[in-house]
């Protein structure tokens, strides 16, 4: 059986790299989200959703020790802006600056770049998933070669489950699939030392998806594969259904994703209640259409709740029924959640809300 060449060896590692850092950037995004330091901010009478203040992003991080001085977090967030994970909110500087200069996420305006390593990244942490919440648990303690390994699985264990679970139709496709997510970094056998067979030869996945990250990895290229640790509670799909499960996902091909912008609170608020249903497929980055990254408001001006509330005004009520599944709110992927934790994600966001619906193609 053929051994792991170490071109391939080399290349899996550089592209373990770049999906640990997209893990770290994620989970960073999530914990900006939670912090309130990701809002809505005006500059020059415009309107910039769902960004950051630069020299704010560096206190913070040097206050919750993600960087022990301003120098290196500088250089911390400039990885995350080389891999296109944030960038200035105009584009108008290539290079993250000590400033009071406004940054965001790209995740959060639709223009993360979907390249196929992001793809094969996205599908590996699906089946990563998938298989972690998998009642048949065929990652478990194994042995190989006189050595026991946590979480392991036989290569043709692997094939079986795939096309019981409609991974993939045949054992050709099952191992191409295996094969690719080999070559990316995202499974590897469990010593290194061979490429993906459809045999008894042990694989692990050597992305731990859940394990909260220290932003500090990031200045290691050479990542190897870092010590267990419990799991991250700003991970980028949870484990209790009832927390944020924002994540790079597959979705299957057969839906449409629309994205539903410049929406205020009280009209949405509705519309979720006529949403009976969510689907517990998670969504995908690949098929999200751009968002707009400064939508305008449908009002002419702006309403206080008083206004609408106060007998006589001038607005009438109306009760839709939408017939869509919400994926997102503001980016924030909420099919997993019940309606009483998504109708507070929309109160308690800022005052324009972007929302991706799914729906059937007729």
């Amino acid at each position: 059986m053929e051994s792991l060449q170490n071109s391939v060896k080399k290349k899996a590692t550089e592209r373990h790299y770049k999906a640990e850092v997209l893990i770290t950037g994620e989970q960073l995004r999530l914990r900006l989200h939670d912090g309130k330091l990701i809002k809505d901010r005006r500059y020059n009478l415009r309107t910039y959703p769902n960004c950051f203040v630069a020299k704010e992003l560096i206190d913070w991080l040097i206050d919750h020790k993600e960087a022990p001085d301003r120098e290196t977090a500088i250089k911390l967030m400039q990885k995350l802006m080389d891999h296109n994970i944030i960038h200035h909110v105009c584009d108008g500087h290539s290079d993250f600056k000590d400033a009071k200069l406004l940054y965001r996420f790209r995740k959060d305006d639709g223009t993360f770049p979907l390249s196929k390593e992001v793809k094969v990244f996205m599908r590996g942490q699906s089946l990563y998933e998938k298989l972690i919440s998998s009642e048949d648990a065929i990652m478990k303690l194994q042995e190989e070669n006189g050595l026991k390994y946590q979480r392991a699985v036989l290569g043709c264990e692997i094939i079986d489950w795939l096309i019981k679970e409609g991974e993939a139709s045949s054992r050709k496709e099952a191992v191409e699939l295996c094969r690719r997510e080999l070559e990316h970094g995202i499974i590897q056998h469990v010593s290194n030392r061979h490429h993906f067979f459809d045999s008894n030869l042990l694989y692990q996945f050597r992305l731990n998806f859940r394990r909260r990250r220290r932003l500090t990895e990031l200045l290691s290229e050479d990542s190897g594969t870092p010590q267990e640790s419990h799991d991250s509670p700003f991970c980028l799909r949870k484990l209790n259904p009832e927390q944020d499960g924002s994540s790079f996902l597959s979705v299957q091909t057969n839906k449409e994703i629309k994205v539903v912008s410049a929406v205020r609170r009280s009209s949405i608020t509705s519309a979720v209640t006529g949403s009976t249903t969510f689907y517990n497929t998670a969504p995908s980055l690949a098929c999200l259409p751009s968002v707009e990254c400064n939508p305008k408001s449908v009002l002419k001006r702006p309403v206080t709740n008083e206004e609408l509330l106060s007998p006589g005004a001038p607005y009438l009520k109306k009760t839709l029924t939408v017939r869509q599944f919400v994926v997102s709110v503001n980016s924030r992927h909420v099919m997993n959640l019940d309606y009483k934790t998504v109708s507070n994600i929309i109160m308690t966001g800022p005052r324009t809300l972007v929302m991706e619906v799914m729906e059937a193609i007729e």
